[in-house]
Order: structure tokens, then C-alpha cells, then sequence
């Protein structure tokens, strides 16, 4: 028997309070979906949908804060405060035209509200008030199963809305459930459906997948299936790109980057996607070195970068998100050389405000491949002994003092000396402001 959560979220109250007046007014009122499994789950469900007999206008009657947010489809949104719950009205779906939504509905009974759902394990409904379990499709069963199965015929389901493709990858990939035999060969049958699908919803999916645990599996998933080739289609190129045993032993760019996304812990979208995006450009830059006889990829962090924005672009990412990954892959390259960096260079290289991620992007390109942490463990000893004071000071000059104190001109070449000023803070070798002017006095002779 369901028991309820120790800690009660708003949501929950409301959602509570919200099905106590629709079976007060005499409607048939069930949770359903998500927040059933969850909680079967041992899970506090991040939110509550509710289904119910009751019209969207029975609905709206009941409730004076409401939005008719879906009202053609039976859904209602019941608000109060900061919190909102959806409240839908048992239903069978109509004919889908366009692979996203049915052109109508009709109300219906439960059961067969339940079998126009997706997933049997997301069929599930619960008696608000007794926690009984209402399941017309074997949903439980799946749900202890670990097995996420389709309602009915899978292909339909995926022909009906084929964002389900997608969601089939999220629920296996965040779950660790296996799909079931004759579901996984439909997403396989209907990935080309994918192509009905806009950027903005194959993007949110994408980064659940991306941020999840068992990422690498998202991403095998979405490559056996042939969904990767609709909406990333460069991922397939990694596959069989080789790479110089002595330093990837691992096997070939893909298995490469798989490697290193498994390697991540609980880790932001932006990472995660310079993860799987850092080696991106190997495979339009391999050459073959026939004198070291071994494969070179002279310049892939930069063309990696430019790839990086162009895919992360058509699938809709915001700026912010483009702008820090494309950064990131652009300079993944330049770990190598952090020992023979002067300090200076090293210090502007390190107030990146992504550094920290960047970091953690270079251990996981190491452990996956070679294992050298040389570099990865020569800037942790840097970051301990320049953590005394900020890495870029409060500049000792600016362009008004060059001008005044020593009547230099406006020009590019302030930008240079006070670079070179900055240099020399850097380095340890000017400490205040007297330094600094007499320091420009001597590059001026």
C-alpha cells in the first residue's frame, strides 16, 4: 500500500486539496502518470498531475483560479499561490496528423484513458485518498520489472507523437530500466519521425539524457536506434575514427567520448555537452602521419569549437550555453602545455570563469584515454598556491594614468602597455603604482 512521502511539498497539498473538491462534487478523481510512479518508485514526484470524469468546465466552476491551459485536450490548470496542478479529463485521443498532437478528443472512461498514455509504467493511476493502485496495463508490473514497455502497439504510440522516441531514451537512460524487446525495435523502425519533432523539445530531451547518470547509455541508445543520425548526425562520424593507440588505447573517438561522459559525476549541462563535444572535430581533421605512422588531427579543438555552435545552435541552445561550451572546447587542447606557460599566461589562462569545469573536462579526457594527470594535478597545486590572492589583480594602471602621468597619446598602443604593466603584476615583478610609471618610463626609452 502507497504510503505518503515524509516530507509533503506544496505541490502535494494542493494537489490533495484539488481532488478532495472534484470528489466532493462527485467526479471520479485518480493521480496519474509520473507522480504514481514515482512514488512506487520510493520517490518524492516532483509534481502531480490529476485525472478526472469532470468536464474542463465542471472543472473551471470548481476551481475560480484556473487557467484553461489545454481545454481543447481537457486540461485545466488549477493554481494557488506560486504552485499549479493539471487537472485532465479521461479521454481518447483522436487521429495525430502531424506526429505531435490529436486533431480531437473525446471524454472517455479511465480505462481508456489509459490506453492512449505512452508507457505502461506512466499508465498507472492512484486513489488520492486510499492510495490504491488503479492499473488497466500491466504498468506494475513493468515498474518492478524494471521494463519500460508501450502501451499497446509501439509503433502507434511513436506514429501518434514521436517526441515519445525521445522520451523512451530519457525514461531507460535516468530510470536504468531495459526497454522491452518489440518497443525497442519500433523507436528503431520510427526514428525517422524524429524529423516532425521541433529543435526546442529534441533539445530539452537531449539534456536530460546529457546531465543523466548513465549517460553514455543515452547516448549508445540514441545511436543504435538511428535517432542520433536525424538531429546529430557528426556523432556517427566519431564512429570509426581512429586515433594513435599509444595514446588512446581506449578504441576510436566515439568509444573515446563515451568513456569520458561515464567518467563525469553529477555534472552541469554546459560541461556535459563539452564533454560530448570536445572531440567533435577529429573527424574532418584526421590526417595520416606517414612518417610517425599515426594519425594526426592538427586543429581539431578549433574546428571542434566551430562545430560545437553550429550544432548547439540548430538544436536551440541558448547563447550563454553556446558561447561556454564552444569556449571550453576551444581551449581543451591547451592543458598540454600548462608546465611551460609563464606565469602570466598561466594566471589568465586560469580566471576563466568556466576554469573549474574545464578542469574536470581534462581529468575525464585523461582517464579516458592515456590516464596522465601530470598537467590535471600540476594546476591543482597552482590553484592552492595562487589562492591567496585574486588571479588578475586590480590593474596598478589605466589608460587615464598613462596619458596624464606620463603624457602619452590615445592610441592601440595604451591597450599594449598596460598588457605588458598587467605582465609584470603577473609575474611577481610590480607591486604598486610608482613601479608600474617608472616601469612604462623604461619602455619608453
Amino acid at each position: 500500500m502507497w504510503s505518503k512521502p515524509p516530507s509533503v511539498s506544496a505541490q502535494a497539498n494542493l494537489a490533495l486539496s484539488t481532488a478532495r473538491v472534484l470528489k466532493d462534487a462527485g467526479h471520479t478523481v485518480f493521480y496519474a502518470g509520473g507522480a504514481v510512479r514515482d512514488q512506487l518508485r520510493g520517490q518524492v514526484p516532483k509534481d502531480y498531475d490529476i485525472a478526472t470524469s469532470a468536464t474542463p468546465k465542471e472543472v473551471q466552476s470548481l476551481f475560480s483560479k484556473s487557467d484553461a491551459i489545454g481545454e481543447h485536450f481537457g486540461v485545466i490548470l488549477v493554481k494557488q499561490g506560486s504552485e499549479a496542478v493539471e487537472v485532465a479529463t479521461f479521454r481518447t485521443d483522436g487521429l495525430y496528423q502531424n506526429g505531435r498532437s490529436p486533431e480531437s478528443v473525446t471524454f472517455s472512461t479511465p480505462e481508456e484513458d489509459a490506453s492512449r498514455r505512452d508507457f505502461t509504467i506512466n499508465g498507472l493511476f492512484q486513489d488520492p485518498f486510499s492510495g490504491e493502485i488503479i492499473d488497466f496495463v500491466d504498468g506494475r508490473a513493468d515498474l518492478e520489472a524494471g521494463l519500460l514497455r508501450a502501451i499497446g502497439d509501439p509503433s502507434k504510440r511513436f506514429q501518434e507523437d514521436a517526441l515519445r522516441l525521445l522520451r523512451a531514451v530519457r525514461f531507460a537512460t535516468c530510470s536504468g530500466f531495459e526497454i522491452e524487446e518489440g518497443t525497442l525495435a519500433a523507436m528503431k523502425e520510427n526514428a525517422p519521425l524524429l524529423q516532425r519533432i521541433s529543435p526546442e523539445r529534441i533539445r530539452d530531451e537531449l539534456s536530460h539524457i546529457i546531465v543523466a547518470k548513465d549517460r553514455a547509455r543515452g547516448l549508445d541508445l540514441l545511436v543504435d536506434t538511428g535517432m542520433a543520425k536525424v538531429f546529430f548526425p557528426e556523432l556517427l562520424d566519431l564512429i570509426g575514427c581512429e586515433q594513435p593507440p599509444q595514446w588512446h588505447p581506449e578504441g576510436d573517438v566515439y568509444v573515446h567520448t563515451r568513456i569520458a561522459l561515464s567518467l563525469l559525476g553529477d555534472a552541469p549541462l554546459h560541461l556535459c555537452l563539452a564533454v560530448l563535444l570536445h572531440d567533435i572535430g577529429k573527424p574532418a581533421t584526421q590526417t595520416w602521419d606517414e612518417e610517425a605512422k599515426r594519425h594526426r588531427f592538427n586543429g581539431h579543438d578549433r574546428v571542434g569549437a566551430e562545430m560545437a555552435e553550429v550544432i548547439l545552435r540548430r538544436l536551440r541552445y541558448s547563447n550563454k550555453i553556446i558561447d561556454e561550451v564552444s569556449f571550453m572546447v576551444s581551449r581543451h587542447m591547451r592543458f598540454m602545455h600548462v608546465q611551460e606557460m609563464r606565469i602570466a599566461k598561466l594566471k589568465r589562462f586560469m580566471s576563466s570563469d568556466v576554469f573549474p569545469l574545464e578542469l574536470e573536462l581534462h581529468r575525464v579526457d585523461c582517464d579516458s584515454s592515456n590516464g596522465f594527470r601530470d598537467n590535471y594535478n600540476f594546476l591543482h597545486l597552482k590553484q592552492e598556491e595562487f589562492a591567496s590572492e585574486p588571479l588578475i589583480p586590480k590593474p596598478l594602471l589605466n589608460g587615464r594614468d598613462l596619458m596624464d602621468q606620463l603624457e602619452l597619446s590615445p592610441g592601440p598602443h595604451l591597450g599594449r602597455i598596460l598588457k605588458a604593466v598587467q605582465t609584470e603584476q603577473l609575474e611577481g615583478r610590480l607591486h604598486d603604482r610608482d613601479q608600474a610609471l617608472t616601469f612604462v618610463k623604461t619602455l619608453a626609452k
